[in-house]
């Protein structure tokens, strides 16, 4: 896919990592070629923006299923892969097949499985995997339980500047937990794992990345406990980042009282406190980046009772009108929107995308931040609609989405 001539979006408001100024942008040979004040050129396709936001194409950082028509109604350009599938992405091959899969109107960035077979515990090559194409390393769902496996993986990863992204449960905790501990749990006879569990891997995963001077990322911090620790080690200055996805500064464990499979969550939903506290680390900067954790699930995944159901929500349509709430709300503004769903993602993962600078790659999403919809699971494009926001009226859309400076129909 070639953009066949030059294209300027005029008349729009442009999310920079100065902020948000009046302007538009050109578009040239699939780069961005100009920003700010423009003008179209001889020749120049022209498309007014209307006073709408101009942005960079959002970059989802760990999907568990590529559904194209749903990421590009989400105005997400590039997506990582996690290494889950079947058969996992433990090997070159299947990490090269990956990263060819979406292209030329979506950008699929193949995780590497951390592991053989994601087992835990065999260390997978990942220096071929990375020739292959991935961008990063992954535990995929679980947790390394063998803390030298963990500590060969960082040390490995460090060795080849490779981000390791991680789980953040400890797995003997969880057991077969399906939610969080505590009065809903209970109340409703619930098989439930401690919150603790996920500061404790936290706390041992941050100490042997710091051992190994290693990158690390966690996929999903959902707790105050895990949430002071990142603080913390970001204080001292350790090589961390970490995430979030929608549903853990939205919703709490109340959403699972009638038991709706839809709010079957892996990590599952916190208590009320725990959401507090993951909204307050979105807006002092603790966590980085919020993803979609996009997971497909059908009725012979979700249509079970609630302990049976497979965890996993459909998230890559509502990311971003979910994101543009905290807006709303004055948790964040604008600008931090557009870092924690574009600039940060494609720092983590190394591509030249995710914010509207010279010579960056022309992924550009038009968004109007006001639109307002209403969440219908049977109506999104995803291959199946199982989202805890089924009903909910929102605001924002993506208008028009362009990937390398060529239209994708939305």
């Amino acid at each position: 896919m070639k953009q066949a001539r030059p294209l300027t979006i005029t008349n729009g408001r442009i999310a920079t990592p100065d902020g948000i100024a009046d302007g538009g942008i050109r578009l040239v040979d699939g780069l961005i070629d100009a920003v700010g004040d423009v003008a179209a050129q001889d020749g120049d396709e022209t498309v007014d923006a209307r006073g709408r936001l101009i942005a960079p194409g959002l970059v989802d950082l760990g999907v568990f299923a590529i559904d194209k028509p749903a990421f590009h109604f989400g105005g997400i350009t590039r997506a990582a892969l996690m290494p889950d599938q079947s058969p996992p992405l433990d090997l070159p091959s299947r990490v090269s097949y990956i990263a060819k899969s979406g292209k030329p109107d979506l950008w699929v960035h193949p995780l590497a499985a951390a592991t053989r077979d994601l087992a835990g515990s065999e260390i997978a090559e990942i220096a071929l995997m990375r020739e292959a194409g991935a961008r990063a390393v992954a535990t995929g769902r679980g947790w390394i339980a063998d803390s030298g496996a963990m500590l060969r993986l960082l040390q490995y990863a460090a060795m080849l500047d490779m981000v390791v992204i991680a789980h953040a449960e400890d797995a003997a905790l969880v057991g077969s937990g399906v939610a969080t501990s505590g009065e809903v749990a209970t109340r409703r006879g619930l098989p439930s794992a401690p919150p603790q569990a996920e500061a404790i891997a936290i706390a041992r995963d941050l100490a042997l990345a710091e051992m190994a001077g290693a990158r690390i990322h966690f996929r999903q911090v959902t707790t105050r406990a895990g949430l002071d620790l990142i603080r913390n080690a970001k204080a001292r200055g350790a090589s961390v980042t970490c995430g979030v996805t929608p549903a853990h500064f939205m919703l709490s464990d109340l959403a699972t009282v009638d038991f709706r499979t839809f709010a079957r969550l892996s990590p599952p939903l916190r208590s009320e406190d725990d959401r507090q506290a993951v909204r307050g680390a979105i807006a002092d900067g603790t966590i980085d980046v919020i993803a979609s954790g996009h997971d497909p699930r059908g009725p012979e995944d979700k249509r079970l009772p609630f302990s049976d159901a497979e965890p996993g929500m459909a998230g890559a349509e509502t990311l971003l009108a979910m994101t543009l709430s905290l807006v709303r709300d004055e948790v964040i503004d604008l600008p931090r929107a557009v870092a924690m769903l574009c600039t940060a993602p494609a720092r983590i993962l190394g591509v030249e995308a995710g914010v509207l600078e010279l010579g960056k790659e022309a992924d550009i999403a038009i968004v109007d931040i006001d639109k307002p919809w209403i969440i219908q699971s049977e109506k999104m494009a995803a291959t199946a609609g199982n989202t805890p926001f089924d009903g909910q009226p929102t605001q924002g859309r993506v208008t028009a989405l362009y990937k390398d400076g060529v239209a994708i129909d939305i």
